[in-house]
């Protein structure tokens, strides 16, 4: 086994080394060290289809969006709104709806000066400080006019996570107050962690921001492309790591855990840490959230988004505000206070729609942390997306070369599917979101240069080898070289092959009787029907000459058992003869006869001849004992005369012997047969006359005529007709009245062709 997948090996090592082409592009390509940035786009395209045809497309009646949309602006007013109205709306949420939690997606840079409170202080300063009773006035109404100390007021002491964003300044602009770090530097160690960083940050008023328990950046992940489908859980500031706004609301839930960070490795690499997740710890439990290398995950969409998305339910502001709903209608739910309204500038670009809400990305991710589930592209996805390559390109390499197209398209497909399949269970089951575009693309152009190469190459050469030996060699047997072609030459060889002369008797005279279109129609039909039992025992055509037809087994296929078949064609063309003969007497033709010589030997096979014609060809010394022998058969009385050499690798036939001949331009004689039939098919009569002849030559061949003349006389009684027979009849007759010869080997020498 291990032989034939070397060999196979050898055999494709070109086709194969074009089908790695790919593969080595694709390591390139994950390593960094080629940027392909259309794989990348495909990379995304597979996600995003990935994640639409998987979202469950649910409601989560946990969490309700309390939406400034068009409708509270037309009743509220514009934005950004007095706090008394948020102060009023905080209120309404949590004292008379019973609300579990809010966070607000909005931001509280500013003081609120839209009571006119600043103005009135400033009269109270300036022109009216002498106005008796002014101050006094101004003392009991402020409480009332500080529209920030009643937001304030509302927030304090409840679970309320407020909005805040960081930006990439290079001057590093701040304003307003950050909350505390969400991950203190005393948890890490010394390292800093592999983040998003941030050079300045808009948050919240002081007065506001001490109000709340927590407070989350809502800063999302553009991809390249403009697309959002992540976001951080932590992002770097100056050193310090701050938490999203989805997980502050979830710590708040959770009565604020602390953040401590769960490190791929155990020891520091190089200038930074990586994490494998962020755990939440509390009371002696932990809960694991994974995040990639820049400290964030991808945005698990429930749906496609908005009011009609059906994902979450959305609630007028306006209609929080007036009270329009029943008490307890919100009861225990968790709210994210956000605008879909386009010009609150707060619409992105996301794999489920091109105007997504900012604030129901938000509500995904919250959601999804109350699941327990989460989608990640973990550290060693590049590690994963090596290992598949290198398994599926490999796989690919050596087996496409051996396959038909066929089967190459099945195995392809079947390696596409089994990493599509692969990859959708990790996402579902796993929530890991591996990279598939690479291996995908790298076993397309596998496939497809495994084919182009095999088509514009090797089928090139399958058909010139094709087209060499089309015209000389069985067609199953053309099928089987093309397999192998680089196997198979014009190229001069020397190996040990069977040759055959067949002649046709009666030629000349048939050519006397016969006009010469219906001479020429006999020639050919004769010679189809001969040739075509010729090929269909796997022999190679030579040549035809005029009324003789030579072919040889052995070439250009190798064949172990060519003596075998050789003799089993001259015997089937003997029975071929006769089945001709009968419809030429029923049609009044002329019948014929044939003469076949057959030999086995080393002869020289290859593409031979002139500048001007080459044929595919044997020549030889075993070649010209082969076309002597075809001579002897009309004197011998046989259709087919067989060397010693055919007959000793022939055991399974039953065989006549004719003479020790000595052939023109041989000294040595050799023994000569006639295949009678396969053994067993003998007769007992046949097999019986055999013996009394193999008798009889032993006789001759001791110079015992007397013995010669008697069992010849038993021979010719069941074979009166035998030319062979009568031949050695007349010999024995001749040598009758000889002395014994010491030195006679009983050779008949023949001095023509």
């Amino acid at each position: 086994m291990q032989s034939r997948l070397l060999h196979l090996f050898r055999r494709h090592a070109r086709r194969t080394a074009v089908t790695l082409i790919p593969l080595a592009f694709a390591l390139l390509h994950i390593s960094g060290a080629l940027h392909l940035q259309v794989l990348e786009r495909l990379e995304n395209i597979i996600y995003d289809t990935r994640l639409r045809a998987t979202m469950p497309r649910t409601l989560d009646e946990r969490i309700v969006i309390v939406d400034i949309d068009e409708k509270s602006l037309d009743r509220v007013g514009h934005w950004p709104w007095g706090r008394d109205k948020l102060a009023a709306l905080t209120q309404e949420l949590f004292e008379r709806q019973q609300v579990a939690l809010v966070g607000f997606d909005v931001l509280f840079a500013e003081a609120d000066g839209s009571s006119g409170l600043a103005n009135l202080e400033r009269l109270a300063k300036g022109p009216l400080r002498a106005q008796t009773g002014f101050k006094e006035q101004l003392a009991r109404l402020a409480p009332t006019l500080d529209y920030d100390a009643l937001f304030a007021q509302a927030l304090q002491g409840r679970p309320a996570v407020l909005g805040y964003y960081f930006t990439s300044d290079r001057d590093g602009r701040t304003k307003g107050v950050l909350p505390p770090p969400a991950l203190p530097t005393e948890r890490l160690r010394g390292l800093p962690l592999r983040a998003t960083s941030w050079g300045g940050y808009g948050s919240n008023i002081e007065k506001l921001a001490n109000a709340v328990p927590a407070a989350g950046f809502f800063n999302s992940v553009t991809d390249d492309d403009g697309v959002v489908r992540s976001l951080p859980l932590l992002a770097e500031h100056q050193g310090k790591y701050y938490e999203s706004l989805a997980l502050a609301m979830f710590r708040t839930l959770l009565g604020l855990p602390e953040v401590h960070p769960n490190y791929v490795s155990a020891a520091p690499q190089g200038t930074h840490d990586t994490l494998h997740s962020i755990v939440l710890r509390q009371h002696g439990r932990e809960l694991a959230l994974p995040v990639d290398d820049r400290l964030a995950t991808l945005i698990p969409f429930r749906g496609p988004g908005d009011v009609s998305g059906g994902s979450f339910r959305y609630v007028s502001a306006s209609d929080v505000l007036e009270g329009k709903l029943p008490a307890n209608n919100l009861q225990g739910q968790l709210i994210l206070v956000g605008s879909t309204t386009p010009g609150l500038l707060d619409l992105r670009v996301t794999p489920v729609g091109r105007t997504y809400p900012g604030v129901e990305t938000h509500a995904n991710m919250l959601s999804a942390f109350l699941d327990g589930k989460s989608i990640v592209r973990p550290d060693y996805a590049v590690g994963f997306d090596a290992a598949q390559l290198l398994c599926a390109g490999v796989l690919l390499a050596l087996a496409l070369p051996a396959l038909s197209a066929t089967y190459a398209v099945l195995l392809s497909l079947g390696v596409v599917a089994a990493l599509a399949g692969l990859n959708l269970w990790l996402y579902l089951a796993q929530g890991l979101a591996m990279p598939l575009a690479t291996v995908i693309v790298m076993a397309v152009l596998a496939f497809a240069l495994n084919m182009v190469y095999g088509y514009f190459v090797e089928s090139r050469s399958k058909r010139e080898l094709a087209a060499l030996f089309g015209t000389y060699v069985p067609p199953e047997l053309v099928d089987e070289m093309v397999k192998q072609p680089e196997n198979y030459s014009m190229q001069a060889t020397s190996r040990e092959l069977t040759v055959m002369f067949c002649d046709m008797r009666g030629f000349t005279a048939m050519s006397e009787q016969m006009e010469p279109l219906q001479l020429q129609a006999l020639l050919n039909d004769v010679f189809s029907q001969l040739t075509h039992i010729i090929r269909s025992h796997r022999g190679t055509i030579d040549k035809y000459m005029g009324d003789c037809v030579m072919a040889f087994w052995g070439a250009p296929v190798p064949t172990a058992e060519h003596a075998q078949l050789a003799v089993q064609a001259a015997l089937d063309m003997e029975r071929a003869v006769e089945q001709i003969n009968l419809l030429h007497r029923e049609r009044g033709l002329p019948e014929i006869g044939i003469g076949i010589g057959l030999n086995t030997g080393t002869m020289c096979v290859g593409d031979m001849g002139s500048d001007i014609r080459r044929s595919y060809t044997v020549i030889g010394d075993a070649v010209n004992l082969g076309s002597r022998l075809e001579g002897l058969s009309k004197h011998y009385g046989v259709r087919t005369v067989v060397s010693e050499t055919t007959h000793s690798q022939v055991p399974q036939f039953a065989w006549q012997e004719l003479d020790r001949v000595r052939v023109k331009g041989k000294a040595q004689a050799v023994v000569i047969y006639t295949p009678m039939s396969p053994l067993d098919t003998l007769s007992p009569a046949r097999a019986s006359e055999i013996s009394t002849w193999q008798h009889f030559l032993a006789a001759y061949r001791a110079q015992d005529w007397t013995q010669c003349g008697t069992l010849l006389t038993d021979l010719l009684h069941n074979a009166p007709h035998s030319s062979l027979y009568g031949l050695y009849a007349n010999r024995v007759q001749a040598l009758r009245g000889q002395p014994f010869d010491p030195g006679w080997d009983s050779a008949t020498s023949f001095d023509t062709k």
